[in-house]
């Protein structure tokens, strides 16, 4: 199942809440679900995912429901992660190295292949079973892998270069963790990934 044009980007933004869904109901045992039972589990209106799945086929039967390894499978191969994708980590301070401890990316489809950083005491560094490479090395070997999504943890001052390296390397998704917006040219896709700013949004909410 390939891309389909003109879905909008908050549509696909939904489907990896979809997915973790489904692949609870999984664990659960459950067999079928109904878009009523995952929008009262997601806090979203079963219309508005009715709609959403729509826009990719018909994956539920009046009166049954929707096949929950179905749609499970279905949506994974929707979203690509239906196979493995290389990752390259950009920065091995404290979150770098969480990213390449956390077990959670291989099930879900994503390997993290190689680390790289500037700091020449770290260079060499076994890290998850990984040698940290220099980011001098990183375009080659970024290449060499078939690289095409990275995650930046470096600081803000770094990530534009990171991110331009990355880019001319084929690197087509970013997941920046830097508290700075990338400027990156089309068909190169970045999410954001910033504590102090969800925590600052959160904040609001806790006036007396």
């Amino acid at each position: 199942m390939g891309n389909i044009p003109n879905i909008p980007d908050i549509v696909i933004g939904r489907l990896p809440i979809y997915l973790r869904a489904l692949s609870h109901m999984i664990e659960e045992g459950k067999e079928y679900t109904s878009s009523h039972e995952m929008g009262e589990r997601l806090g979203i209106s079963s219309a508005q995912i009715r709609k959403d799945l729509s826009h990719f086929g018909e994956f539920g039967k009046q009166g049954t429901g929707y096949n929950v390894g179905y749609l499970f499978e279905q949506i994974r191969q929707i979203l690509q992660v239906d196979q493995q994708w290389p990752m390259a980590v950009v920065g091995v301070g404290d979150l770098g190295r969480a990213l390449a401890h956390y077990k959670g990316f291989v099930s879900r489809g994503f390997q993290v292949a190689c680390l790289f950083d500037n700091n020449p005491a770290l260079i060499g560094e076994d890290v998850a079973g990984l040698k940290v490479m220099s980011i001098e090395q990183m375009k080659d070997e970024v290449r060499r892998q078939k690289v095409k999504v990275a995650m930046i943890a470096v600081p803000a001052s770094a990530a534009q270069t990171v991110a331009n390296q990355l880019v001319e390397a084929g690197v087509r998704a970013i997941l920046n963790y830097a508290p700075i917006t990338l400027a990156v040219p089309p068909g190169v896709h970045v999410q954001y990934i910033d504590p102090v700013a969800h925590l600052q949004h959160m904040t609001y909410y806790l006036k007396p």
